[in-house]
Order: structure tokens, then C-alpha cells, then sequence
């Protein structure tokens, strides 16, 4: 017979911590069981004084795909029967991600020393915010699996927008790579051996080519000072992104602009609708849940508008209303919310908004990208046009020279 530490939950949702003596850990699992609780861990008490922080979680971030399947593997496990423990132990050693397969093992470690699912995921700081407080929820309410499904669901939609944006922004990205690498070879190549042959002609160059060729010397001269140029806008452009100037003039931009005005709405209003809808079927309060929706906008207008709805709805007015005064989301949010405060099912409501703007990010994903490709064929157009014209002046001004002999 053994000693095993154990952390449980009963049925009014009352987490309990003790020792209980069994011949192995799966008995000693089963005997909590049969006493009516929903066991949270169990672990030999000698295995409690182990203290193992792994390390070396280095390695591409999570992504919401990423955690889509660990919550959706979770959930399955804690459903035949699996512990906390157990379940932690074979998502760290299946998961393909190296920074998650750490802090899972991490995790593990916490939890057999008896701290909560929550609050071991908390301290890694790899887990969203979001995950951590279903995960809590789900645990003060003895729902751990309703709620990693509802995230599974959440990861799973979320992970769907970015592969749509990522699929509509590499048409433009190789287009433009396209036309970079075009316009240094016509200006390292094919502009100096053009203006070599009009030299030995004696034609005199038109001011259109002598501009070109003046960008083909100095890139072929000082190509050094162009590449810490173009890092050095690059790097400003990043610094500048994350101050709040930065920021809110980015967010203004992906309000106003034609097309992606309309993108960065519908796919804000997806986010809002889905995750505030997940956070309300866990128990966790409207306040809250206004605050935690707030925090996952990336667009910094919409996150500050929800933050104002989220003091609004402190001082009791309803969510329908500081929606509708922020302008921010279309009418068809504050009045499907406004029904459903009215009949007691803003969750329900709130689902069906977000299955409808998600259809709707995905068309307007497509728009998106039908309305860039002739943007950029045009401009590639007239950049190359410009090269070919200045190409082309000495030769009609060298054919007018002989017209009028």
C-alpha cells in the first residue's frame, strides 16, 4: 500500500486536496470515483517533493492550430476516464510543437505537486488568456470538458481566419517580389549595356533616360546604402507599429481603407461574437467576459471601443446599447444582442453572428484578394512601363534626328 496525493472536485463544484492510501494509482483513482468526485490529479505523495523545470522550450510560437488539437485530445481523454495527469503526460509527449510540448510537461510537474490545471497553465505564460480562464471556469464548475470543447471549437474557427488571410496575401507578396527582382535587373543589366550602345552612337540621352540611368548608377554604385535603407524602414516601420501613435494610426487604416475596411469589421465582429458567446456558455460573467473579448481584438480602435462597453456594462447598461454608441460593429450586433437580452439568450444569439460573419470574412477574404490582384498588375504595369519608355525615348528621338535630315 501507498500514500497518493489527490485534488478533486465534488459535485457542488468545491475543490478538495488529501491523501489516500491504495495499492496503485489507478485504484486509488478509482475509489474517488466511486466516492462522486471528478478527480482533477493523483500522484504518489514521494513524487510531490520532485522539482523539475524543464527547460529548452525554444522554438516557433503555438499556433491556434496548434491548440485546437491539444484541446480537442483533451477533452477525449478526459472523457474515457483519463486523469489530469495522465492527460498532460501523453499531450506532451504527442504534440509536434516543442514550446507547447515544454510547458505541457511543465504543466504536468505543477499539477502532481497540487496546484490547479488553471493557474499551472497561467504560470508558463505560453497558454492565451482566454484558454486559462475557460480552463478555470471549467474547473470551479466540474465542466473541464464542456469547456475545452467550446475552445477546441474557438482554436479551430480562429485557425480557419488565418489560413484564409494567409492564402490571400501570397498572390501579392510573390507578385511584389516578382516586380522587385524585375525592376534590379532591367536597372543593373539591362539599362547600363542599353546606354553603352547609344553612347557609341553619340545620341544624346532624353531627360527620362538620364534619370533612369542616374538610379542604375547609383544602385549599381552604392547598392549598400539602398539595403540599409530599405532595413532601416523596415525596422522603423516595426518600432513605430507598437507605440500607441503606431497603433491607432494602423487601427484607423483598417477601418477606412477600401476593402480591408470592411475585412477588419466583419472579421472583429466574428471574434467578438464567437468568443464572448464560448466565455458566457462557461459562467463566466458579462463584465469579465466583455474584458477578456477586449483583449483578443488586434485592431486597437475596436479593442478600446470594447473596453468603454466593458465600463458601460459595469455601471449596468446592457451590452446592446455602448455597442451601438461605438459605431464599431455593424447594426445587425447590437440589435441581434439587444434580442437577445430580451429573451434571456444573448449566448445563443451570439453564436448564430458568429457563424454568420464567418462566412462573411470568408467572402470578404476573397473580395479582398480579387480587388489587390488588378491593384498590383497596375502598378507593376506602370513601373515596368516606365522603364521601357525610358528605354525606348532615345531611340524615337534618334528616328526624328533622321526624319528631319
Amino acid at each position: 500500500m501507498a500514500n497518493f496525493a489527490y485534488t478533486v472536485m465534488d459535485k457542488g463544484g468545491n475543490e478538495k486536496k488529501g491523501t489516500i492510501e491504495a495499492e496503485n494509482q489507478d485504484k486509488a483513482t478509482s475509489q474517488l470515483k466511486n466516492e462522486g468526485y471528478i478527480v482533477i490529479s493523483v500522484a504518489e505523495a514521494s513524487a510531490l517533493n520532485k522539482e523539475i523545470k524543464l527547460s529548452g522550450g525554444a522554438g516557433k510560437k503555438p499556433t491556434a492550430r496548434d491548440f485546437s488539437i491539444m484541446c480537442r485530445q483533451f477533452e477525449s481523454m478526459l472523457a474515457a476516464g483519463v486523469t489530469v495527469i495522465d492527460a498532460m503526460n501523453m499531450l506532451g509527449s504527442q504534440t509536434e510543437n516543442n514550446r507547447l510540448r515544454v510547458a505541457l510537461k511543465n504543466v504536468q510537474v505543477s499539477v502532481e505537486k497540487g496546484d490547479t490545471l488553471a493557474s499551472s497553465m497561467e504560470a508558463e505564460g505560453i497558454f492565451p488568456p482566454l484558454l486559462v480562464k475557460m480552463v478555470r471556469a471549467g474547473e470551479a464548475s466540474g465542466s473541464l470538458e464542456i469547456s475545452l470543447n467550446r475552445m477546441a471549437t474557438q482554436f479551430e474557427k480562429d485557425s480557419k481566419t488565418q489560413a484564409l488571410i494567409k492564402k490571400a496575401m501570397v498572390y501579392p507578396i510573390v507578385v511584389v517580389i516578382v516586380a522587385i527582382a524585375v525592376v534590379v535587373v532591367m536597372l543593373i543589366v539591362v539599362i547600363p549595356n542599353y546606354v553603352n550602345m547609344f553612347d557609341d552612337m553619340g545620341v544624346e540621352l532624353p531627360k527620362i533616360t538620364q534619370m533612369v540611368v542616374a538610379m542604375s548608377n547609383f544602385l549599381i554604385e552604392k547598392w549598400y546604402i539602398v539595403l540599409a535603407v530599405g532595413a532601416g524602414l523596415v525596422f522603423l516601420i516595426k518600432a513605430a507599429s507598437k507605440t500607441d501613435t503606431g497603433q491607432y494610426i494602423l487601427g484607423k487604416a483598417g477601418l477606412t481603407l477600401p476593402v480591408l475596411g470592411d475585412f477588419t469589421i466583419k472579421s472583429s465582429t466574428a471574434r467578438f461574437a464567437r468568443t464572448l458567446s464560448t466565455l458566457l456558455a462557461a459562467g463566466i460573467g458579462l463584465v469579465d467576459a466583455v474584458d477578456i473579448v477586449a483583449d483578443t481584438m488586434d485592431n486597437v480602435l475596436v479593442r478600446q471601443a470594447m473596453k468603454q462597453c466593458r465600463e458601460e456594462v459595469m455601471l449596468g447598461t446592457p451590452l446592446s446599447q455602448p455597442l451601438e454608441q461605438s459605431g464599431m460593429f455593424p447594426p445587425m450586433v447590437y440589435q441581434m444582442t439587444r434580442i437577445g437580452e430580451e429573451s434571456g439568450d444573448v449566448e445563443g444569439l451570439l453564436t448564430k453572428l458568429a457563424d454568420y460573419y464567418e462566412e462573411e470574412v470568408e467572402m470578404a477574404t476573397q473580395s479582398l484578394m480579387a480587388a489587390m490582384e488588378p491593384m498590383i498588375i497596375i502598378v507593376l504595369a506602370g513601373i515596368v512601363g516606365f522603364l521601357v519608355g525610358a528605354c525606348m525615348a532615345p531611340m524615337l528621338t534618334m528616328y526624328q534626328a533622321m526624319d528631319s535630315l
